[in-house]
């Protein structure tokens, strides 16, 4: 059994324990247990409990199990699932019963039948939200903090060329389930502190909720975000988003995943006229998750409508990037991730100054390594290289940034 004792304490169930022993055990239920026939209806819906239970949505897979058993009397993966589901929900009784049904009812092991006295043992606590905690602190250097222009040539004071700063970071991220059925909230701080150039300081604070839905096969993750961002001490945006993922119902292996992910985004500038935006996004992703690696490629198109006359006009353009993350070692993780934004706006950015729709070519490459100094402690060595192609010279620049920092992150 995967259990956590407390100092002093009886071992207790926990959420993360009983997703994992759920996702592990009901195949061991079912081949081990006497396992019935049972026609594609049942199975899919079985299939689609267990899915349920894997995107966090246990009240769900609780009422899709129950239905399962109404359908198939013998279907014993789902009398223990459903047993165990409502034991970590905190219905003891409930639980009791259930686990007496599979103790008659079928012909359970021996480790089935120890699974259950454990279970009694500790005794079904009352649902207990998963919630995690990060914390990072950090040093960099940053090549290029204002993000000058790239082209010494121009005609500009010296301040609007790059210039080069030292920073210390730190950041705080939290995430808690706030329902059974797999509703999240978190919330996000950060904070860099620059040692010369202090006008450039830069802190943020996101918070958000993402609730999960299936239907009709579908699985569905919607998400609201509430967020501001302050520039050298100031108050500088105000972020509202909206989004939906959605991952359509495909014969595709258990490794890949496809979605589908549709939002709008508001910014508002605090402190500039004319610069508000409302921007649409659609964009798809195909991921593999395989022994000791992930990787992600995403592509996606975007419409930026600009509010009042903000230079420029609307504009749009195509996203697309790829993530890679594999274990190099038994402490240590690789990660390497490169981005490509385009935009092209829709009128003359500037009449009399300049006479050009404007047409930019972000390009950002990022790599990581991760070496793990215990089960909570981590340090982590970040460079990342950004790339901002344009046609209008003076927004052209390039920048190059190394970090080390310390993480940890626990319960």
């Amino acid at each position: 059994m995967i259990l956590r004792k407390k100092a002093g304490d009886r071992p207790v169930w926990t959420v993360p324990m009983l997703v994992m022993l759920l996702a592990l055990g009901t195949g061991t239920a079912s081949a081990q247990v006497v396992a019935p026939s049972q026609d594609r209806r049942t199975q899919d819906l079985y299939e689609t409990a267990l899915r349920s239970l894997a995107e966090g949505r246990k009240n769900d897979a609780s009422d899709q199990l129950a239905r399962v058993i109404e359908d198939e009397p013998l279907h014993a993966g789902a009398w223990v699932d459903l047993a165990l589901i409502q034991c970590g929900l905190g219905r003891e009784e409930e639980a009791e019963r259930l686990f007496a049904e599979v103790e008659t009812r079928f012909n359970p092991s021996q480790e089935m039948l120890e699974l259950i006295a454990q279970a009694r043992e500790t005794g079904c606590r009352q649902w207990k939200p998963m919630r995690t905690t990060s914390v990072s602190v950090g040093r960099g250097v940053d090549s290029n903090v204002n993000q000058g222009a790239a082209d010494r040539e121009l005609p500009l004071d010296t301040e609007f060329f790059p210039q080069r700063d030292d920073f210390t970071m730190a950041s705080v991220e939290h995430m808690r389930e706030l329902t059974p059925n797999g509703t999240v909230g978190f919330a996000q701080l950060q904070a860099r502190h620059n040692d010369s150039l202090s006008q450039y300081d830069s802190s943020s604070l996101f918070v958000g909720l993402e609730t999960p839905y299936r239907l009709n096969g579908w699985t569905m993750r919607a998400s609201g975000l509430l967020g501001v961002v302050g520039l050298g001490g100031r108050m500088y945006q105000r972020h509202a988003q909206a989004q939906v993922r959605l991952a359509p119902p495909l014969p595709l292996p258990a490794s890949l995943q496809l979605s589908l992910t549709g939002g709008l985004t508001h910014v508002q500038y605090v402190t500039l006229t004319n610069f508000d935006s409302t921007t649409a996004e659609l964009r798809s992703q195909l991921t593999y998750r395989g022994d000791g690696l992930f990787a992600s490629v995403n592509a996606g198109y975007q419409f930026d409508y600009a509010h009042a006359s903000r230079p420029g006009g609307d504009r749009s353009g195509w996203l697309g990037g790829v993530l890679v993350r594999k274990a190099l070692g038994r402490r240590v993780t690789g990660e390497a991730a490169y981005t490509r934004q385009g935009w092209q706006g829709a009128e003359t950015y500037l009449p009399r100054v300049f006479e050009t729709v404007r047409d930019q070519s972000t390009q950002v490459l990022r790599a990581s390594l991760i070496y793990g100094l215990s089960k909570n402690w981590a340090l982590r060595f970040d460079a990342r290289a950004v790339r901002n192609s344009e046609n209008i010279a003076v927004f052209k620049y390039n920048n190059r940034l190394l970090q080390l920092s310390l993480q940890w992150q626990g319960p």
